[in-house]
């Protein structure tokens, strides 16, 4: 008798259990696989070259999933200072998507004008608003009517891995910061 008394316990432990959960939705992982950016990377950039995939799996092996990414444009230029102004739409899982811009100043070595297609894995992202910062990062470019360039930038917990891709004719080294804004700004500081 103990044991048909168990049985019928467990059941209907499992019929509670199942009942209380329905309706209820599962937590989705909050992160983007690789499969999934890369696939965002083609659909922006119109296809992925061996120098985007290369690039965006270098970023995967340095820092693994990432939890946001923004897909922008944005144009820059220098000559021994310069200025990086630009605009996109913050994605992730969690939230629906987020107009967003950036602009800073940099100096260095470095003198031309480049324009180019941004796509940025963001990392340790708590919630939209704490991207809103000046993230400080150092930049070398090289474009010659077209390139694809890698930098990483890092304010607290939270890490920004821009890819670029772009046409111009710079060539260079500097140290400067980006500030992420809600609102477009002209000032670079």
């Amino acid at each position: 008798m103990l044991p048909r008394t168990l049985s019928l316990l467990a059941v209907m432990a499992g019929i509670f259990i199942m009942a209380s959960t329905a309706g209820k939705p599962a937590r989705a992982d909050d992160t983007y696989s690789i499969e999934e950016i890369t696939a965002k990377a083609e659909g922006f950039f119109g296809d992925t070259t061996q120098g985007l995939a290369k690039a965006i799996e270098t970023v995967f092996e340095d820092q693994g999933q990432p939890n946001a990414y923004i897909v922008g444009e944005e144009i820059s230029g220098a000559i021994a200072v310069g200025l990086r102004y630009g605009n996109g739409q913050l994605n992730r899982k969690t939230s629906g998507p987020r107009k967003v811009y950036w602009q800073g100043p940099s100096i260095g070595w470095d003198i031309g004008g480049n324009a180019s297609k941004v796509f940025t894995l963001i990392y340790h992202l708590k919630n939209d608003d704490q991207l809103f910062q000046r993230y400080p990062g150092v930049d070398g470019s090289f474009y010659v009517v077209a390139g694809v360039g890698i930098s990483y930038q890092q304010s607290g917990d939270v890490i920004l891995a821009p890819i670029r891709t772009g046409v111009g004719l710079r060539a260079g080294a500097n140290i400067g910061y980006l500030h992420y804004n809600s609102k477009h700004s002209w000032l670079p500081f």
